[in-house]
């Protein structure tokens, strides 16, 4: 290794340690999360296991002190990958699991028991075997949104793979990082699934064939990459940031009125472009997706009420999935007869349990428009105002009194005109809204910027 590398991967380290030391975790662990490929999993191990203990978190504390005392033992890499994992700290993991992967496949070494006798060397856990480690790599990458690397690990291995779960995590994969050409094959070669594998089989045979019938024109085309992989339809795109990394996505947002009313004109066309009339909308019990609710049933001329699972041909709103009661959300996995799911902002960052057939905009954070924001003032400095409490009736007049029209944006960003959208969105609703609504945990090959 050079000598200049190996003084990066130390002042990193040491960086860790003083910000762990100054009372900052947070920065300590940012630091070590950004340096992990470069950092040996060994000897980051004393600090994690500190940052663990500090936050409780004893499994983590127990696998990283296992591993500073056996660095070259495939369990305790394989223990404290797999510790990371359960954790959230896959960026940790992956590097881990990957010297667990290359010792486990690796002859052991043999020992010299006698003058004329060699006796190989034993692995501690005789179930460490090379595809179970492979497969706690292939779910690190998966947890970092790194599905092209595992797709790559997964074909270099494919000797210890069977049909379920093996190749079949490498279609996934395949699909997530929009290797349709390796997916296909792969997937027409499985043995058929039973058991659990079932579903998650019959969930990528449906992007598969989403993507034969529209395939994405490339791998910054947000809105066919969402339809391939959710089912879902994306109505709008971010007018901002386009060629700055977003792609059509939202970071961070303060809405406004406005774009909840043109998200449900949106809204409109979906429903026109498939032929659907639902019968009614159903009303989640959170104060945004009421409001948004009441507006679409003023809007499309239905009534409204409060969403019960299990009634067919209901429109349920939501405004946020992940601001709705969980048990709502649950319920909403499994389709009634002719249930739609809207959802005006869906993050793409910690996806809702339940995939919406509809949504107005993909944002990592978003602020409702009646909910407390940051404004500049006259002066130029910049303030937070209060809270709307209007009622969920004064919230839905106030949707519908707001223009439709969207933002211009900044300019560069590609057009995204009612009639492109539309004409997709007739193309796509051949296959839409059918089956489970999984969620999809990958942002898949459309990457975007986000927060760390």
């Amino acid at each position: 290794m050079p000598d200049e590398h190996r003084s990066h991967m130390t002042t990193e380290l040491a960086k860790a340690w003083k910000l762990f030391e100054s009372d900052d975790p947070q920065g300590s662990m940012r630091t070590l999360r950004f340096a992990a490929e470069e950092l040996a999993s060994a000897e980051i191990a004393p600090l994690v296991a500190k940052l663990a203990d500090g936050a409780g978190f004893a499994d983590l504390a127990e696998a990283s002190t296992g591993l500073a005392a056996r660095p070259r033992e495939v369990e305790s890499l394989y223990v404290f990958g797999y510790a990371c994992v359960e954790r959230g700290l896959a960026a940790l993991a992956v590097p881990a699991l990957r010297e667990a992967l290359g010792l486990v496949l690796t002859p052991p070494e043999p020992k010299r028991t006698g003058l004329f006798r060699r006796k190989p060397t034993q692995r501690t856990d005789p179930k460490l075997t090379p595809g179970r480690v492979l497969l706690e790599l292939v779910a690190a990458l998966e947890a970092a949104d790194r599905n092209a690397e595992a797709t790559d690990v997964l074909r270099a291995h494919d000797d210890l793979l069977e049909d379920w779960p093996g190749r079949y995590l490498t279609v996934y994969n395949a699909l997530m990082s929009g290797r349709i050409d390796i997916a296909r094959p792969v997937y027409a070669a499985l043995s058929a699934p039973d058991g659990i594998w079932v579903d998650p089989g019959q969930r990528v045979g449906r992007m598969l064939d989403r993507a034969a019938d529209l395939p994405p024109s490339g791998d910054t085309d947000l809105r066919g990459w969402h339809y391939v992989l959710t089912g879902g339809l994306l109505t709008t795109l971010s007018p901002h940031g386009f060629h700055e990394g977003m792609h059509g996505r939202w970071a961070y947002l303060q809405d406004e009125f406005e774009s909840c009313r043109y998200g449900l004109e949106r809204l409109r066309s979906v429903l026109g472009a498939a032929g659907r009339k639902p019968a009614s909308i159903g009303l989640l019990a959170d104060r945004g997706s009421r409001a948004l609710g009441l507006a679409a049933a003023r809007l499309l001329g239905i009534p409204a009420a409060p969403y019960r699972p299990g009634t067919p041909n209901v429109l349920v709103v939501a405004y946020d999935l992940n601001a709705c009661e969980p048990e709502s959300v649950v319920a909403l996995r499994d389709r009634a007869e002719g249930e739609l799911l809207f959802e005006h902002a869906t993050c793409w960052t910690d996806p809702p349990f339940a995939t919406a057939d509809v949504s107005t905009l993909l944002v990592q954070h978003v602020v409702a428009p009646w909910e407390s924001r940051l404004s500049v003032v006259e002066n130029g400095e910049v303030e937070q105002t209060e809270a709307d409490e209007r009622s969920a009736d004064d919230l839905a007049e106030a949707i519908l009194a707001a223009d439709p029209t969207p933002q211009e944006g900044d300019g560069q960003s590609p057009p995204d005109s009612d009639e492109a959208f539309t004409a997709f969105a007739v193309r796509a609703t051949a296959r839409w809204a059918t089956g489970p609504r999984h969620r999809i945990n990958s942002p898949g090959p459309v990457h975007s910027a986000r927060f760390a």
